[in-house]
């Protein structure tokens, strides 16, 4: 006699918040979705989501038979050989809790536990393909990808530039982030870095097998980083160790970690390198492309931007440093050493000439106060020097105003 009573144990302690009832999910649903997503990459969760649903549903034949069928598709997937073990033992024996097979760490089946509920609430969230992260962002001509990770989710999403310059949804991924969470400011601390970060193309030569398929480097620490005394290093994108499929959702060092078969995917977007990694906690996700906050902001830090140029190629000392937050850092010193150090070259009134080109504009996640970072080519004439370089400035939003908190070459 099978034990469906105790075993749907297994469902309740995914967690409260999982609509598992008639109303919010069906099974003709499930199974059509299932189907239409045998070949994408959200197999597990699909399949994962039609065992759990058989099961609450008491029909423990086809959702062993569902789990056998994932566990063959993925052979290292540790969650569905828990679900299968419950499903196995209720043949014999009343089940008191999920999990309720010989494992020894009672941590393993919190951490399989939270991997469960974090893949089916991305599962079951809806119109996932139509919503825009509340965040700025402008790709340069040289980025056709941006990708905005989620550290609350556990939830990689990746967008494509369109022909408008707006962004359109790809795909998401399930992600592992630091054993001690988000927020990294040391060396050793376990924790993954809340910023805008950009990974380099793939580490080639033979890696260890803890990178799985494959590993891209992210620019952490970055400029804000440095400067607020964050350190450590290593923060990569990479995959999963050969006998493992995934990991839970706070396991890594501090690295951003996909399944081999996802980061495999994603490698001929990150192998272009400068891809643009928002890593951010909580995002607040929009319904539409982009608000008319969201408009408004940008337009008036393109505005602050313009008005800067010229007020460096009109060589008014005051008008130019206003753009300046009092706060402003950069390599060899703060806003006084810079301020000085421009009236002293700008004092002769030199003719100069400042042209402004491909501009990349994005929201730094999780920041105390309104930031974005602004990367462009900046082609620099003078009397004296010709130079052009690519250059990277942060602004923040004080006292109404767009300014400058930083900036530097690339």
């Amino acid at each position: 006699m099978v034990r469906i009573k105790h075993l749907s144990v297994v469902i309740l302690l995914l967690g409260a918040v999982l609509p598992w009832n008639a109303t919010a999910v069906n099974q003709e649903g499930i199974a059509s979705r299932f189907l239409a997503q045998k070949y994408s990459t959200n197999i597990i969760e699909s399949m994962l989501a039609k065992t759990l649903f058989e099961i609450k549903q008491g029909k423990t034949g086809d959702a062993l038979n569902t789990v056998n069928q994932l566990i063959q598709n993925t052979p290292n997937f540790k969650l569905a050989y828990l679900i299968r073990g419950d499903l196995l033992a209720s043949r014999a024996r009343m089940l008191s809790a999920f999990g309720d097979t010989s494992v020894r760490d009672p941590r393993q089946i919190e951490d399989l536990k939270e991997e469960a509920e974090k893949r089916l609430e991305s599962y079951l969230e809806k119109n996932k393909d139509h919503l825009q992260p509340n965040l700025l962002i402008q790709l340069d001509s040289s980025q056709r990808y941006a990708v905005v990770v989620d550290t609350s989710k556990s939830r990689l999403f990746l967008y494509a530039k369109q022909e408008d310059g707006q962004l359109k949804y790809i795909a998401d991924y399930y992600v592992t982030i630091g054993k001690n969470g988000i927020d990294k400011k040391l060396q050793g601390d376990k924790r993954t870095p809340l910023g805008v970060y950009f990974a380099s193309s793939k580490l080639s030569g033979p890696l260890p097998d803890m990178y799985g398929e494959g590993a891209y480097p992210l620019n952490y620490p970055n400029e804000i980083d440095v400067n607020e005394k964050r350190n450590g290093s290593g923060i990569w994108l990479h995959g999963t160790p050969t006998d493992t499929y995934s990991r839970p959702p706070r396991a890594s060092d501090g690295c951003v970690v996909l399944s081999n078969p996802d980061i495999k995917s994603l490698h001929p977007i990150l192998n272009r390198g400068n891809t643009p990694v928002i890593i951010a906690n909580g995002v607040e996700w929009l319904a539409e492309a982009s608000s008319e906050v969201q408009v408004a902001q940008k337009q008036a830090l393109k505005t602050s931007i313009e008005a800067w140029r010229k007020d460096w190629e009109s060589q008014d000392s005051e008008a130019y440093l206003a753009h300046y937050s009092s706060h402003f850092f950069y390599s060899d010193g703060d806003f006084n050493q810079w301020a000085n150090y421009k009236r002293l070259i700008q004092a002769k009134k030199p003719r100069v000439s400042v042209g402004i080109e491909n501009v990349s504009i994005f929201s730094y996640p999780n920041a105390q106060q309104p930031m974005v970072v602004v990367n462009f080519e900046q082609d620099f004439k003078s009397a004296s020097l010709q130079n052009r370089m690519k250059k990277r400035q942060y602004w923040v939003h004080e006292n109404n105003q767009w300014k400058i908190i930083y900036e530097g070459a690339v």
